[in-house]
């Protein structure tokens, strides 16, 4: 210490000290009464309070609930309540979460998603991935990147404006050989991006293949903005940069607003926070999974009830896991 510097007169200390120490009692009286409200606001929503919110501390639970209730349970976000659970479903399958994987697929379920919506969205997932571990791992230049991501929907645009878009087969054909895949890579978007050059020739066949009859299909059960908003998930929690640069253009490409793209990410964090909080609490998964059962009998009965006010999960529940 300076010899300049003053010392701090010891009745301040002790004087701060009991200000604190009498300050305390009021401040785990209010979190107390606030999350005792939160509590009973859980009750009154789900018919029951479910374990894992009773995993979270008194002081976190206000606002967990807040949020949770205002962004998953609220049906008039502007994703709808089916398309938030398939994104949270991509984002818990490649955490991996079994948590939120179950409750996830429960809940999308119960919002109407098939089957092969769900498969989708689990593959969009695998295949964010799988590209976010390629684009990192070959350092791919970013400032390339984005050039060339531009140019990709510069060139999207304008086939789309002249009315004359790729064709899109209802059968695409096998492609044979990274040659040729090359070839209707050109073809597709009008040069052949840096990262699909460096793909190894033999794997790229496969890979293109994939890209192309997933994610550039427009005849797959969800619909291709959806698709990119679930890749932008994914890759914002990874983190990927690369990936949040291109599925932010592929969505607004779409017709995604901001504001899906802000639910989108949002979604993604709410799940990683609840994925946290169960598995760093290393929830009983019998419980958990039981819970998840009751709210969905719970919804499905409400929805029975009022089929003709248009009632979905969201109406009562759509937990986040």
């Amino acid at each position: 210490m300076s010899k300049h510097a003053r010392k701090v007169p010891m009745i301040v200390i002790a004087v701060t000290a009991l200000a604190v120490a009498a300050a305390a009692p009021r401040a785990a009286s209010a979190a107390t009464s606030e999350s005792d409200a939160a509590r009973a606001d859980i009750q009154k929503t789900f018919g029951f309070v479910p374990g894992f919110f009773k995993l979270v501390p008194d002081l976190a639970l206000p606002g967990a609930w807040m949020d949770f209730k205002g962004l998953a349970v609220n049906p008039m976000t502007a994703l709808p309540p089916k398309m938030k659970d398939l994104v949270g479903l991509a984002v818990a399958a490649q955490i991996p979460c079994e948590y939120c994987i179950y409750a996830h697929t429960e809940f999308a379920k119960l919002n109407g998603a098939t089957d092969a919506e769900i498969s989708e969205a689990v593959a969009m997932g695998a295949l964010t991935r799988k590209w976010s571990t390629f684009l990192n791992g070959i350092q791919t230049d970013e400032t390339k990147f984005r050039s060339e991501i531009g140019q990709l929907v510069t060139n999207m645009k304008k086939m789309m404006a002249s009315g004359s878009p790729p064709p899109a087969p209802a059968k695409p054909m096998p492609v044979a050989d990274g040659k040729a895949a090359l070839k209707e890579i050109e073809q597709s978007f009008g040069f052949a991006p840096d990262f699909l050059r460096r793909y190894p020739q033999e794997g790229l066949a496969g890979a293109w293949q994939e890209m192309r009859d997933l994610e550039m299909n427009p005849a797959t059960a969800i619909p291709g903005k959806y698709k990119s908003l679930i890749g932008l998930a994914v890759s914002a929690q990874i983190p990927c940069k690369f990936c949040i640069i291109a599925d932010t253009e592929f969505a607004k490409l779409e017709g995604a607003t901001d504001r899906e793209l802000t639910e989108a990410v949002a979604m993604s964090g709410l799940v990683r926070h609840w994925s946290t909080v169960v598995n760093g609490r290393q929830a009983e998964k019998a419980a958990f999974k039981k819970d998840i059962n009751r709210i969905v009998a719970g919804a499905k009965k409400h929805m029975a009830a009022a089929p003709k006010a248009g009632a979905t999960m969201a109406t009562t529940t759509t937990p986040t896991r």
